[in-house]
């Protein structure tokens, strides 16, 4: 395994939780990459525990909202991983901010992995939470990995469908992807020439006047000192430019319409990517599927805001579903 180095200190967006006992622990998925991650644990309860892997946002790390859920759900008494995603934040992976929706779906399965082989997890009782675009990814694993037995995706995207057809399907056209590919594909022959990749930009700063509401809710969680963290990418200077080539030609949910375990989405009312989650509830198909939208809430609400996260709905589904 790669050796990471691992900050010791609590540097998260969110204080840490006397009801919790937290550790730094390191797995690795499939393509040999090490995976970085903070495991929290009930602070007084002992196992067997069900288990809950947690991912995203998407150029998000495990400082974030991610860490935000899992730490919550071990206060509600599971075992709950937040994960840095390969290529990315204390993970590890070469060359760095770089993803596409095989290796993302990937390390769900990897910590699916390390959690069936955790002492004091009962490896029957596993669930999932991913978070934007990890809420696709989320899907996606619990489509391909049955030891996956509930899901819940919390505002989530489709990263596939709104690379390749742009916000609200706007740009659903063979000539504007034909145009983005080109694009992307000269800028690898770039990348290759200099050595080096470049960065596609993080969270748009300044924010420009005429910014859509929804960009702005981004700015005010990435910018500001509300979610701000110097390893996430969206807080700073994004992802490779180039990441975008792997969505355009490999769609996410192709099989979203088999999965045969539970799955929760939750969705913010006035959320601007809600239509993501309400196409994916269409898809899927058996008693055990719910699809929650939260009154009055926006897309980022959803990543931290205590008012605004069902979480007592979310730990009812799990108790439910991981019994």
């Amino acid at each position: 395994m790669e050796t990471l180095q691992l900050t010791r200190e609590w540097d998260k967006t969110f204080p840490q939780s006397e009801r919790t006992k937290h550790r730094k622990v390191t797995f690795r998925n499939r393509y040999g990459i090490t995976l970085a991650a903070d495991l929290y644990e009930p602070a007084t309860a002992e196992g067997p525990f069900a288990a809950i892997a947690v991912g995203g946002p998407f150029g998000a790390v495990k400082e974030q909202a991610s860490g935000l859920y899992a730490q919550t759900l071990a206060e509600r008494g599971f075992l709950a991983l937040a994960f840095d995603p390969s290529h990315t934040g204390e993970s590890g992976g070469e060359p760095r901010y770089v993803a596409s929706p095989d290796l993302c779906t990937e390390d769900f399965s990897a910590a699916v992995d390390y959690l069936s082989t955790l002492p004091g997890v009962d490896p029957e009782r596993i669930g999932i939470v991913g978070i934007c675009g990890w809420g696709g990814f989320a899907v996606n694993a619990a489509a391909n990995d049955p030891r996956i037995k509930a899901t819940v995706a919390a505002t989530m995207y489709d990263i596939s469908r709104c690379t390749a057809n742009g916000y609200f399907d706007a740009a659903d056209n063979a000539d504007a992807r034909y145009e983005l590919r080109r694009r992307l594909c000269a800028q690898r022959t770039e990348d290759y020439r200099n050595g080096s990749c470049a960065r596609a930009g993080g969270v748009a700063d300044p924010l420009p006047e005429d910014a859509p509401q929804f960009v702005k809710d981004y700015y005010d969680y990435y910018k500001t000192p509300r979610g701000y963290h110097p390893r996430s990418l969206n807080s700073n200077e994004g992802w490779n430019t180039t990441s975008a080539l792997a969505f355009l030609n490999a769609p996410l949910l192709a099989y979203s319409d088999e999965i045969r375990s539970a799955v929760l989405l939750v969705h913010g009312e006035k959320a601007h990517s809600r239509y993501f989650s309400e196409d994916t509830f269409r898809r899927l198909k058996g008693g055990n599927k719910e699809l929650l939208i939260v009154s009055g809430a926006n897309h980022t609400d959803l990543y931290d805001n205590p008012d605004a996260i069902p979480f007592d709905r979310i730990e009812a589904f799990f108790a439910a579903y991981l019994k």
